[in-house]
Order: C-alpha cells, then sequence, then structure tokens
C-alpha cells in the first residue's frame, strides 16, 4: 500500500505535472524533466555532497557502532553494561529538532555556552555550524553520537550468540583477551556485518536528510546541499513535483544497483549472506 502502489505516480517524472490537475491529464514530455534537472547546478552539487556526506558516514559512523559493541562485551559488570546500553540508546529517541536546538544552545558562533566559555578560558574561536570547512565533519559526529548505541544490539545479539566453548578452547589454548576478540568475536560478527554492510549500501544516497534539513544554513549550503533536499526544495518550494520525482528516481535506480552489486559480491565471499 506504502510502497509499490505509489509508484503508480513516478509515471509524472515523463509529464508537464501541475498539482492542479490530474495526473493523467498532463502533458507527455518524455525526458525534458531529467534533461533539465540534470542540466542544474544545484543537482551536480547535491549529488556530489551526498556522496561525500554518505562516504563519510560509512567509513566512519559504520564501524562506530560495531567497536562500541565489543567493548561493552569486555565489561564484567551487568549492572555497568545495561547502564551505559541504556545512556547509548536514548540519543536515537530524541529528534533532530531538539538535537539541532541543543547544538545552536552550546556551540552557536558568538552566543553559544561552550563557545564563549572556550573563548573566554583559552581566547580560540571555535565555529563548527557556520564554518563551511569542519561542517560535514560536525553531521559526521553528531550522527555518530545519535545512532551509535541504537545500532549496536544487533551486534551484541550476535555476540551473544556466539558458542562460549569456542572462547573456552581459545583460554584453553592460552589466547588474551584480545586474541579472543580478534579469532573469536570478530569472525563470528562477519555475517552480520556483512548484511549490515549490504543495507547500508542501498541507502548510500540517504544522507541523513531530517538531520541536514534542521542544522543547514545559507553559510553551509555549499557543503550541505544533498539530493533530498534539493528535492524537497523543487516540490515544496518551487512546485516543481515532477522534477522532484526524478531525483527519488535516479536515487531508487542508483540504490538498485548498489544493492544488486553489493549483493552480489557478499555471497561471493560468503555464501551465508543472502
Amino acid at each position: 500500500v506504502y510502497r509499490y502502489i505509489p509508484m503508480g505516480s513516478l509515471i509524472m517524472v515523463f509529464k508537464n505535472y501541475r498539482i492542479t490537475r490530474n495526473l493523467w491529464d498532463c502533458d507527455w514530455v518524455g525526458l525534458k524533466n531529467f534533461i533539465t534537472v540534470f542540466n542544474k547546478y544545484a543537482f551536480k552539487l547535491a549529488l556530489k555532497n551526498t556522496i561525500i556526506i554518505s562516504l563519510y558516514k560509512l567509513v566512519f559512523a559504520f564501524p562506530a557502532p560495531i567497536l562500541l559493541a565489543l567493548m561493552l562485551n569486555e565489561l564484567r559488570s551487568n549492572r555497568a553494561k545495561r547502564l551505559l546500553q541504556t545512556c547509548y540508546y536514548l540519543p536515537h529517541f530524541i529528534s533532530w529538532v531538539v538535537i539541532s536546538s541543543l547544538l545552536f544552545t552550546f556551540f552557536a558562533p558568538e552566543s553559544g555556552a561552550i563557545t564563549k566559555w572556550i573563548f573566554d578560558t583559552f581566547g580560540l574561536r571555535m565555529d563548527i555550524l557556520t564554518n563551511a570547512t569542519v561542517f560535514r565533519g560536525t553531521l559526521v559526529v553528531t550522527d555518530i553520537w545519535k545512532e551509535i548505541g541504537w545500532s549496536t544490539i544487533i551486534y551484541l545479539a550476535t555476540i551473544n550468540g556466539i558458542d562460549q566453548q569456542l572462547y573456552e578452547a581459545a583460554c584453553v589454548d592460552g589466547a588474551t583477551k584480545l586474541q579472543q576478540v580478534w579469532h573469536v568475536t570478530i569472525p563470528g560478527l562477519i555475517p552480520t556485518i556483512m548484511t549490515m554492510l549490504l543495507l547500508r549500501v542501498g541507502h548510500i544516497l540517504d544522507a541523513g536528510f531530517e538531520q541536514i534539513l534542521v542544522m543547514q544554513n545559507s553559510l553551509v549550503w555549499d557543503v550541505s546541499e544533498i539530493l533530498d533536499t534539493f528535492s524537497y526544495s523543487l516540490a515544496f518550494e518551487s512546485g516543481k513535483h515532477a522534477q522532484a520525482a526524478v531525483v527519488g528516481c535516479v536515487k531508487s535506480a542508483i540504490g538498485l544497483v548498489l544493492v544488486l552489486t553489493t549483493n552480489s559480491i557478499a555471497k561471493h565471499y560468503d555464501q551465508e549472506v543472502l
């Protein structure tokens, strides 16, 4: 109902669609909407930024919950482990609107509480919200902080499912804790990691619409405009719904190709990954 039936309306990408007219009565324009969108400077910039930000998140944010799960698993105190897990889970339930407000309160260039403290204490001016050089890094760091705890759930569940006899055998052979992690825990995580990587690659062009929409400003537009925000502005600011749908089609097509390619590679190296 919510995924497949709406695909019928994608025919608007080939029509001169107007919201005031019936979709089927609109004039057929063929590939005109695609040509118009592809020739826009904003589209090329958005595609470039989407790829860069997505790769940053893939390289830095994807391994983060794996490392956290490995560290939490080594805690001997179950009480401390549950307490830390709860603390790490909580940010997942905070909306990006609230997080953006908190960031502005603490890190606004002139009036932020932490920014003012750093300037008064060390004489340094810190700007992470309107500085185009570090803004992408801010997006990655805040995304890791928000989602790292929630993403550890599946990895911790996988670790708990590893046969304990493997650890006992490793201890008998004189393996240290680090060697047990490297030779027992990580190999046991590989199938799950490959599956999660496959799912992540399928959404490689989803660079974080909500996050960027609420954190973006004119000073960092050149490095933060992504396909989702570009499509949003086309649809709701310019009223060009057909062109906005073109962006969605391009994303879906690229995502499909990446999923099929990654899945083929994964099955080639590990038959357990479906």
